[in-house]
């Protein structure tokens, strides 16, 4: 097969849409699949083959980001050169208004990876920052109805689009692992690098620093941590918007020695950075996944986290982790309960390690091309 994919964002910015268009893209090609990727623009965009890039403006509210103009007097022409089978779009904006348009102009059928809970993140979209989050709702579902098949990361995603009003069908496929990435990492490197003491535990975070990660809750929930066992550092791996505020925050609580601030990190330190850690803390409410979750349990680290959409489905409360009410006390609770309870630890550790398996890249990507075929079996017979 030879799939179209549309991405409002790709290399060499880094999220998990980027990450899971990486990973399944290649899987697929390893497969014997053929992908050609229409993306943005960056000032450092490296040529590659099959990757076309759309001239872009920079985010006014996101320096990082950059926003393609949708526009090419030679999309048809390249379309028809490159013989799409079928298109696969990853937002209902930009990019993936484009993928639409083409998908209906030459026929060819219209996947869509309902990714983000869009009417969460309007503060970082400049066209839409004043636009109620109902219509931004709207909107998602609206285009999703417009789709041959719609993929959620979880069901728990996949139910809430359903009871939104998607008609079409939608299945859940996560994105996987690539399992081989996490076998090879080197377990001191973060404690050396950041000079963490080698009697404290490690409570890690991965991701953006922005308003819907909820650090600044985690943050508040470590400092009491912090009043009951001293022997505790957090690490923060990411960069985003929100990091002078949080900064100005741990200042203001008189912590701000004990939380670790890496910036952006290369995918081998990050891997080093889970292997180095003890107890994985997520607190965001609006996750329709998190990769990092299964991430952490490849290295083999239990959870914590607020019990909300992604979370739900990727920890096992009581097994491989602890899912949080979005209240401190609860929240503290089940963080203290790891790091002083080092047996519960390591029986959690091992669930986790045990649970990853299921999450391989290479299965994900079998159901993903089943679900491509089915789709092009009923456009032949239709």
């Amino acid at each position: 097969m030879r799939i179209g994919i549309f991405t409002d964002s790709y290399r060499p910015y880094t999220s998990g849409v980027v990450n899971s268009i990486d990973t399944f893209s290649r899987q697929l090609r390893k497969k014997g699949h053929e992908t050609f990727i229409f993306s943005p623009s960056y000032p450092n965009s490296e040529k590659e083959e099959n990757v076309f890039r759309f001239v872009s403006i920079p985010s006014p509210t996101h320096k990082d980001f950059a926003l393609a103009i949708p526009l090419s007097f030679h999309i048809s022409a390249t379309i028809k050169q490159i013989r799409l089978d079928l298109i696969h779009v990853h937002s209902p904006f930009l990019m993936g208004y484009l993928g639409s348009r083409c998908a209906k102009r030459h026929q060819l059928p219209l996947v869509f990876t309902y990714h983000t809970l869009y009417d969460q993140y309007t503060h970082y979209m400049p066209f839409l920052r004043n636009t109620s989050k109902q219509f931004i709702k709207n909107l998602g579902v609206d285009f999703a109805n417009k789709c041959d098949l719609v993929i959620t990361p979880t069901g728990v995603v996949k139910d809430y689009l359903v009871g939104s009003g998607v008609k079409v069908p939608v299945t859940s496929i996560p994105t996987g692992l690539d399992m081989e990435e996490f076998e090879t990492y080197d377990q001191e490197w973060m404690r050396k690098k950041f000079r963490i003491p080698r009697d404290h535990s490690v409570l890690l975070f991965v991701g953006r620093l922005g308003k819907e990660k909820n650090v600044e809750f985690l943050l508040r929930c470590f400092n009491r941590v912090l009043r009951t066992d001293s022997r505790v550092t957090l690490v923060l791996v990411g960069s985003g918007p929100e990091e002078q505020s949080l900064r100005a925050l741990l200042k203001e609580m008189g912590i701000s020695s004990r939380v670790v601030f890496t910036g952006l990190q290369a995918k081998k330190n990050v891997i080093n950075c889970y292997a180095g850690s003890d107890i994985f803390v997520f607190p965001s409410v609006t996750e329709t996944q998190g990769i990092v979750f299964l991430e952490a349990k490849a290295l083999g680290l239990p959870a914590v986290a607020v019990s909300a959409f992604g979370a739900k489905e990727m920890i096992k409360h009581g097994e491989d982790g602890f899912l949080s009410s979005h209240d401190e006390d609860d929240y503290t609770k089940y963080l203290l309960d790891l790091v002083q309870n080092h047996t519960l630890r390591q029986e959690m550790s091992q669930k986790a390690r045990e649970r990853a398996r299921f999450f391989s890249s290479a299965y994900t990507t079998d159901r993903l091309i089943h679900e491509y075929r089915n789709l092009l079996k009923a456009r032949i017979h239709a």
